[in-house]
């Protein structure tokens, strides 16, 4: 293939991801119709089982220490650095960047899947 035709087909955007399911979900928000559900502004009642019993200990034992796991340290560590790299330019910036990068990915290993982060970029 020549250098010209492999210029034709590469993208000048990169594609949006689409979640329909989410949009589906935010325009009912939107349209009020979760505002009257049943139990809404209560505390869950998951009763006493709802947890590995080893888990409960292990976060018993560590809120009872003050300590927490680790992703919600690096939590609450990028989304500090997020707040500074607004205020930055330049090469400075570039290298918050890839430092926010860096704890996303270990961040991402550590947490729950769903709680899992995307990746900043400029």
């Amino acid at each position: 293939m020549d250098q010209d035709h492999d210029e034709k087909n590469e993208l000048k955007e990169k594609p949006k991801y689409a979640d329909p399911i989410g949009e589906m979900i935010r325009k009912a928000e939107k349209d009020g119709q979760f505002d009257h559900l049943p139990g809404k502004g209560k505390p869950l009642k998951l009763g006493k089982d709802y947890m590995n019993p080893s888990e409960k200990q292990l976060y018993k034992t560590m809120k009872d220490n003050h300590v927490l796991p680790k992703w919600v340290e690096l939590a609450n560590e990028i989304d500090t650095l997020k707040e500074e790299i607004s205020a930055l330019e330049g090469e400075e910036r570039k290298r918050k960047i890839k430092t926010v990068n860096k704890k996303i990915k270990a961040y991402n290993f550590a947490c729950p899947p769903s709680l899992q982060r995307n990746k900043v970029i400029e």
